[in-house]
């Protein structure tokens, strides 16, 4: 065939031209490593969108340094973003990438172990100086050795070709090679067939106030695109054909952003206005960043100055009638364990959204961890239960904050809602739902005096004889004037008591009144109906889980899996479930705290596999572990 030296552009976007041999794949997972100035997550992002855009399934894990301004170019100022995108339906953001972006050597050094042998290394090759080298122990260039020998290798030089690209614009150096990620971003679109209109739309509207950078970065990015078309480096194109997906209006969507969204619809859908009190806290602020956007929805958003002042300010708002929200991670839920206790005492609705990070302490902000279970669970004096959720996934977000909005309301309590890093930053594609198809949420306000006595007055602790829960009267109303607070109230009057009878009965009553919440049972996954193990996880090790399931069931071997998201109360089927296999195994991101609780309550010899690396499990990585206890060997 005849082909042009450059590319053309059709209508405003990129074709190709040059002959080069396509090969069709399954599956492909990247990785854009780079500093933490090198915009790997604004790189790894715009890649997303577009393999959303063209209709390929989507998994991704973002990786950032915890230092704001880590020195440049060391270890650990490294950024990173992991992209897997499939033409079939997939549950991990990848093992290990298939395609390793380097931008400098720290990049390199952090993420090359992690690339197969036979992997591709896209290099930015300006940033290997030898002084860029030294400040990560490198002794020799890896571009100049043979170190990299087991990789396809593609040195190129990417600063030095934008600011090429750049070079009539009048843009400072400074400015033109800051561009280079999207020289990267040109470059794996060429060799992905991805879209370029979305990105060139994306940064006109992100640089609308500086056009003079927007077209920059458009330059650099067709200038990468550009270099994959002429350039003789590179014989190999890649496709990967959309997924086969259900019939519906689908968005890319991250959990944090799920989440918000799913505050908005529990607001809509319960009638109330939303109040949300929060502290800005690593990895759970994207929720209030989200939710301040959206005042026509009836919701009102307050930057608290400390974590205290945020839950105190949500409780307010639920005492007013509002649905009270409150966002933070596991250290602010130690600030906030006082207040939680309060809600509890006063039994009001509330939703206190923990995006769990490792710890203890400040401990790694911004990695991942399943740690603050117990925390949930128990973690305020006294006996102060509390019913505890958990997302799967990104989207699942959505529907696990209606789940926890319903429970609140429905039961008058304080909700956990346990969420952690990887599903508040990772993204997958979400199928938006029809809104008619959303439960109604009924807060079934008290209007009328309620006193058993005949006295005509308001009762605040008088019990539905279904749920358990009290009256929520907003003040205002006439005849339903109350007083609340954190002493013990006397059963029916809420009047302060402290006779032990009484407070006996109030411990016990708001005990049963969490135990009597109704939530649907457990469902197992176990294909062949023989299995003998059974994999139990909760919140985000799902996809992990369910991709080593995969693995094994692949192997012709028959293994069972089943989830929690209501961690208490917990399914009331979960004990028949439980008994009937020969091992139960709990894959967590801590030291075995579910595993803990199913023990004591279930009398089940669980047995535990853990995790506490700030990162996610890998689905080859429990593959093995469900080998092994499938032949018996797991301790």
């Amino acid at each position: 065939m005849t082909i042009s030296d450059t590319p053309v552009e059709a209508d405003g976007a990129l074709v190709q031209h040059r002959d080069v041999e396509v090969q069709h794949r399954q599956r492909v997972v990247i990785r854009f490593a780079g500093d933490s100035g090198d915009g790997m997550q604004l790189t790894g992002d715009r890649f997303t969108s577009e393999a959303a855009a063209f209709g390929n399934d989507l998994a991704t894990l973002p990786n950032f340094p915890a230092e704001i301004r880590a020195p440049q170019g060391t270890l650990p100022g490294v950024s990173s973003f992991q992209l897997h995108f499939a033409d079939y339906d997939i549950l991990t953001p990848g093992d290990r990438p298939d395609v390793l972006v380097a931008m400098n050597p720290a990049a390199l050094k952090a993420n090359i172990k992690d690339l197969p042998h036979g992997g591709i290394l896209i290099v930015n090759s300006d940033e290997f100086t030898k002084r860029n080298l030294v400040k990560v122990g490198y002794e020799t260039s890896p571009l100049e050795d043979d170190s990299l020998d087991a990789y396809e290798v593609h040195e190129v030089a990417m600063a030095t070709l934008a600011k090429g690209a750049l070079a009539e614009t009048g843009l400072s150096k400074k400015d033109a090679e800051r561009s280079k990620n999207m020289f990267a971003l040109g470059l794996l679109c060429w060799m992905y067939h991805r879209p370029t209109e979305g990105t060139e739309r994306f940064l006109r509207e992100k640089f609308a106030r500086r056009p003079d950078l927007a077209e920059a970065n458009v330059l650099a990015f067709r200038a990468g695109w550009n270099y994959g078309e002429t350039t003789e480096a590179f014989a190999v194109t890649y496709e990967v054909a959309p997924a086969k997906l259900k019939t519906g209006v689908y968005r890319q969507i991250t959990g944090n952003t799920a989440l918000a969204y799913g505050i908005v619809a529990s607001g809509q859908q319960s009638g109330l206005p939303v109040f949300l009190g929060s502290y800005p806290i690593t990895p759970a602020s994207d929720i209030l960043h989200e939710l301040s956007k959206h005042k026509n929805f009836g919701v009102t958003t307050f930057q608290a100055e400390d974590e205290i002042s945020g839950i105190g300010s949500a409780i307010g708002a639920s005492f007013g009638g509002a649905l009270g929200v409150t966002t933070t991670s596991g250290p602010g839920v130690s600030l906030k364990s006082e207040a939680a206790g309060l809600a509890v005492a006063l039994e009001l609705p509330l939703l206190i959204i923990d995006v769990q990070r490792g710890g203890p302490s400040t401990g790694l902000p911004t990695k991942t961890e399943q740690s603050d279970l117990l925390q949930a669970m128990f973690g305020r004096n006294g006996e102060s239960p509390i019913p505890v959720i958990a997302p799967r996934s990104p989207g699942d977000c959505f529907d696990a904050a209606l789940e926890a909005t319903r429970i609140a309301v429905t039961y008058r309590t304080p909700v956990m809602l346990l969420s952690d890093g990887s599903l508040a930053n990772g993204s997958e594609p979400w199928k938006v739902p029809d809104v008619d198809t959303l439960p109604t949420i009924e807060p079934n306000f008290a209007t009328e005096v309620n006193a058993t006595d005949g006295s005509g007055e308001f009762w605040p602790y008088v019990r539905d004889d279904d749920t358990l829960a009290r009256p929520w009267a907003v003040p205002g109303t006439a005849g339903l004037e109350h007083r609340l607070g954190g002493l013990e109230k006397a059963d029916g009057k809420g009047s302060i008591s402290y006779d032990p009878d009484n407070h006996e009965r109030m411990v016990r009553l708001r005990q049963a009144k969490i135990d009597n919440i109704t939530v649907p049972d457990i469902e197992v996954d176990d294909p062949d109906g023989d299995a003998e193990l059974l994999v139990l996880g909760w919140g985000s090790t799902y996809g992990p889980i369910g991709a080593g399931c995969r693995r094994v069931r692949s192997r012709g071997l028959s293994i069972a899996q089943a989830h929690l998201r209501h961690l208490n109360p917990m399914p009331s089927n979960l004990a028949d479930v439980l008994g009937q296999y020969r091992t139960v195994l709990v894959p967590e991101m801590n030291l075995g705290q579910l595993s803990l609780l199913l023990r004591g309550r279930f009398l089940v010899d669980v047995k535990s596999y853990t995790k506490v690396s700030g990162l996610p499990f890998q689905a080859e990585e429990l593959q093995n572990v469900f080998i092994d206890a499938l032949k018996g060997d797991l301790l």
